[in-house]
């Protein structure tokens, strides 16, 4: 794993710092610092927090401000005006379901990381062509899956993906093994009923085997 992503280097690449980027959907400012210190030391230092929550930004803030060790980025991220609140609150990447002209001049304008969602061919070339070369792709298994990165990989080697969406513990070893592919994002290492029973230790060793996933489902 790669060191933790700094804030005045966009060069470092988020998909780098682990194998799986925890997808957090953040209810209760309170859970937000606990939850992110369980992932954190359970070797997952990536914690993307998605806006759909109305406490979304608090959680980003909060983060970023009381765990050392977390690299917070910001999810479901879908206009320009989001970009610059994500980013004053502490964000360090930014992610997006999907793309246009404005949230990618935006994106770009932030100086953070940031990961374009995908779900065709023709949005890759697109943005290879604007010089975007790392992008989620989005919804990963309702999109093709495995099956539709692997034919990717030959005629556009220089993209890279975050797969994300119906990711699982048992699929995530397949996304690794691909060329394309730096890291997965999921939310199965916060299950409901942890997060609401505030049961950390869980999160943290859900986490620890998240970290442990590669291409052949063993320490990287």
């Amino acid at each position: 794993m790669s060191s933790p992503l700094p804030s005045s280097s966009p060069a470092v690449s988020v998909l780098d710092l682990a194998p799986v980027v925890p997808v957090v959907v953040v209810d209760d400012p309170a859970d937000a610092v606990p939850l992110a210190r369980a992932l954190v030391a359970g070797g997952l230092p990536a914690i993307e927090v998605t806006l759909r929550t109305p406490v979304a930004l608090d959680a980003i803030r909060a983060i970023a401000g009381e765990v050392p060790g977390a690299v917070v980025g910001a999810g479901t991220v879908i206009t320009a005006e989001q970009v610059a609140e994500v980013v004053a609150a502490g964000a360090r990447f930014l992610v997006s379901p999907g793309w246009t002209d404005a949230l990618l001049e935006a994106m770009r304008a932030s100086g953070v990381p940031f990961l374009p969602g995908v779900s065709t061919t023709s949005e890759v070339v697109a943005l290879l062509e604007r010089g975007v070369r790392e992008m989620k792709f989005f919804p990963a298994e309702a999109a093709g899956g495995t099956a539709y990165l692997k034919a990717l990989a030959a005629p556009l080697p220089q993209a890279r993906f975050c797969p994300t969406g119906g990711v699982s513990p048992a699929s995530a070893p397949e996304y690794l093994a691909l060329p394309n592919v730096g890291c997965v994002g999921g939310s199965w290492m916060l299950p409901k009923d942890a997060v609401a029973d505030r049961d950390w230790g869980r999160v943290e060793a859900l986490a620890r085997e998240a970290a442990a996933l590669s291409a052949g489902g063993t320490s990287r």
